[in-house]
C-alpha cells in the first residue's frame, strides 16, 4: 500500500493548525520570501496577526448573579449575539440547568465555556402536530391543527412527502409570529407543504447549532437531549451539537448525552477537533463526521452506549481517530464507508460492539465509492457482536487497507465469531503484526474460498 497519504508528521501539523485557529484566527501561512512577523499589532482587517491578548470580552450567563440572568435559550442567545457584536469573545455559562425550546445559534469567533457537569443545557419535551392547510414553497407561514403547546420562538422541524418524488422533505425553522393556529416562520418554506403530503411540525432542534460559521470553541459543558421525551431527529439535521458548513471548530470537555439522534454531528465542516469529550446514550451516532468533512481530529473521547460509536459519513478524508474509548455501542464501534479515504484510526479501545467492532462498509453506488487507503493501527478490538460477531469486517470493493499491530480478541466462547473478515471483492488488504485470539476463525478471506 506504498502510497498511503497519512503520516504522523502530517497529523501533528494539521492538529497544530486547527488549534491555532481557536484563539483569534488561524495564523496566516508564510509566503516564500516575506520576512517573518516579529511584532504583532492590532490593525484593521489583519486578523491573521492579531496579538495574543491576556483578556478578551467575556459575558456571564446564569440563573442568578450573572451579567445576563435566566435559564433558557433566549438568555444564552442574547449573550452569544452580544459577544458577536464586538468581534468575538467568551460566553461563560454558570452552573445551572437551562431548559431550551430552540437552538442556541453559534456565531463566528465565539467561545462557549461551561462549568462542566454543573452547566446543563436540557432539551424540553418535543410535541408533534399535523398541518391543517396547504402552504406553497414561496410561503412563510403554516397552519397547524392544534397550537396549544406551541409558542412563538420555538424551534421546529417540518416534514412532508415530496409530491414529485415521494421523498421526505425536512426543514428547520423558528416560529416568529402567531395568529390563532397560523404561524409565521423566520424563513420561507422553499418546499411545498401540501395536505396531500401529510405534513407535520415537531418541536425538535439541536441544542447548539452552527451554520456557516468558523473559529469557535465549545468547552466544559453538558448537553442533555432528554431522549425519552423527544421524537427522533436524523443526524443530518440535529444532535446535541449540530454544525453545517463550518470551519475550525474546537470541542473539548463536552458531554453530549441522551439525544434521540446523534451526540455530535458536523456536516461539510473542515478542521473540526473533538477531544476529551463524552458522547453517550444517544439513539443514533456518538460522533458523526458528516459528508465532505475534511481533516476531522477525534482524540481522547469516551463514546459509549450509542447505536454506532464513530460514523465516518461520505467523503471523510485525512482524518484521525486516536486514543478514543468506544464501548457498548449497539451496532458498530466504528463505521467507515462511501469515499472515506486516507484516514488513520489508531490506539483506540473498541469494546463490546453489538455487531462489528470496525466496519468497512459496502457502499456499492458508483465506480469507486469504497473506504480505500485507510489504516487501522494499534487498536484493541475486543468482544464484538453476538454469536456470529466480527472484529473487523472489510466489505465490498474496499482496497488498499492496512491492519497493523491491532489486538483483536474474543474473551467469550468462540461460537461462530470471526476476527477479521475480508470480502470477496476487497483487494490489497494488508494484515501485519496483529494479535488475533479467541475466535472460531481468526481470518476469513472470502475471495480465497470456492
Amino acid at each position: 500500500m506504498g502510497h498511503h497519504a497519512l503520516s504522523r508528521r502530517q497529523f501533528v501539523s494539521s492538529a497544530t493548525a486547527v488549534l491555532a485557529g481557536m484563539g483569534a484566527a488561524a495564523a496566516a501561512p508564510r509566503r516564500e520570501g516575506l520576512p517573518p512577523v516579529t511584532q504583532r499589532r492590532a490593525r484593521s482587517g489583519d486578523d491573521a496577526n492579531d496579538p495574543k491578548w491576556d483578556e478578551r470580552l467575556t459575558i456571564t450567563v446564569g440563573p442568578k448573579k450573572a451579567d445576563l440572568v435566566g435559564s433558557n435559550e433566549k438568555v444564552l442567545q442574547a449573550a452569544v449575539d452580544y459577544i458577536s457584536r464586538f468581534g468575538g469573545g467568551t460566553v461563560k455559562v454558570l452552573p445551572g440547568t437551562y431548559t431550551l425550546r430552540n437552538s442556541v445559534y453559534l456565531r463566528t469567533g465565539i467561545r462557549i465555556l461551561g462549568s462542566g457537569t454543573d452547566s446543563v443545557l436540557l432539551k424540553g419535551p418535543s410535541h408533534d402536530v399535523a398541518l391543517s392547510d396547504d402552504s406553497d414553497w414561496y410561503d412563510q407561514e403554516i397552519t397547524v391543527k392544534d397550537a396549544r403547546r406551541l409558542r412563538v420562538g420555538d424551534g421546529v422541524v417540518l416534514k412532508t412527502r415530496n409530491p414529485s418524488n415521494n421523498a421526505t422533505d425536512v426543514l428547520k425553522r423558528t416560529l416568529v409570529a402567531r395568529k390563532g393556529n397560523r404561524f409565521k416562520l423566520d424563513r420561507a418554506l422553499r418546499k411545498n407543504f401540501w395536505i396531500s403530503g401529510k405534513p407535520t411540525l415537531s418541536t425538535l432542534f439541536p441544542l447548539l447549532s452552527g451554520d456557516h460559521v468558523h473559529d469557535i470553541a465549545i468547552k466544559n459543558i453538558t448537553l442533555d437531549g432528554n431522549r425519552k421525551n423527544n421524537a427522533n431527529l436524523n443526524g443530518n439535521y440535529g444532535g446535541c451539537i449540530f454544525l453545517q458548513d463550518c470551519n475550525r471548530i474546537h470541542m473539548t470537555g463536552v458531554e453530549a448525552r441522551n439525544y434521540n439522534g446523534d451526540g455530535i454531528s458536523w456536516q461539510i465542516c473542515h478542521d473540526v477537533v473533538v477531544e476529551n469529550c463524552h458522547s453517550h446514550d444517544n439513539a443514533d451516532l456518538g460522533l458523526h463526521p458528516g459528508s465532505g468533512s475534511q481533516r476531522p481530529l477525534m482524540r481522547n473521547n469516551r463514546v459509549v452506549g450509542n447505536d454506532i460509536g464513530v460514523f465516518f459519513c461520505w467523503g471523510i478524508k485525512y482524518g484521525l481517530a486516536e486514543n478514543n474509548h468506544i464501548e457498548g455501542n449497539r451496532s458498530y464501534g466504528i463505521s467507515i464507508g462511501h469515499c472515506d479515504t486516507d484516514n488513520l484510526i489508531r490506539l483506540n479501545q473498541i469494546l463490546q460492539s453489538g455487531k462489528v467492532g470496525v466496519l468497512f462498509r459496502d457502499d456499492a453506488r458508483g465506480k469507486d465509492f469504497w473506504p480505500n487507503r485507510n489504516t487501522l493501527q494499534g487498536n484493541k478490538i475486543i468482544d464484538s457482536g453476538g454469536g456470529d460477531g466480527v472484529g473487523v469486517d472489510v466489505k465490498g470493493r474496499t482496497r488498499d487497507v492496512t491492519l497493523d499491530d491491532n489486538e483483536i480478541r474474543e474473551t467469550r466462547k468462540p461460537m461462530e465469531r470471526i476476527g477479521v473478515r475480508i470480502g470477496k471483492q476487497a483487494r490489497d488488504v494488508r494484515l501485519q503484526k496483529n494479535r488475533i485470539d479467541g475466535f472460531r476463525r481468526d481470518v476469513v478471506d472470502l475471495k480465497a474460498q470456492p
